[in-house]
């Protein structure tokens, strides 16, 4: 069940814009797959799917370091450190697929994150470290 649902997801977002969990669940109603919203995410996350100003699409390999870029350089809005770990806030509804690209990258670096609506939790393995990351984020903040 559970491929076949990932594969109606991609199905889905290849064929049209989807923007939200919800036109997701409908979209999946619609060809006969209930899915809840706590099982959408997770499939969002498991199939590597960022969401985009066009809407969710798929992270490719080759995609993964230039994605994190292009997606902090539109929708990051702060950067702010405490002690190793770095908060990140996003435009609202973007903080999941900039941490997905984040999480991609394989950085050494971070440790993980956790991601809300509009923030970002990046955990790092010490303080310095944290705070060289930091300069990483603001470079793109501002660039």
């Amino acid at each position: 069940m559970k491929s076949f649902r990932h594969g109606q997801i991609l199905k889905i977002i290849r064929s049209r814009s989807v923007s939200t969990q919800d036109e997701l669940a409908r979209a999946l109603r619609d060809s006969g797959v209930e899915a809840t919203q706590v099982t959408l995410s997770r499939d969002i996350r498991e199939l590597g799917l960022v969401k985009t100003t066009d809407g969710y699409r798929e992270l490719t390999r080759e995609a993964q370091g230039t994605q994190f870029s292009s997606l902090a350089s539109e929708f990051l809005r702060d950067v702010r450190q405490a002690q190793n770990q770095i908060v990140l806030k996003t435009a609202p509804g973007h903080a999941s697929s900039v941490a997905v690209a984040l999480d991609a990258e394989d950085r050494p670096e971070v440790l993980g994150t956790i991601a809300g609506d509009d923030t970002i939790l990046v955990i790092c393995p010490d303080a310095v470290t944290a705070q060289a990351l930091r300069g990483q984020f603001l470079a793109m903040l501002e660039g």
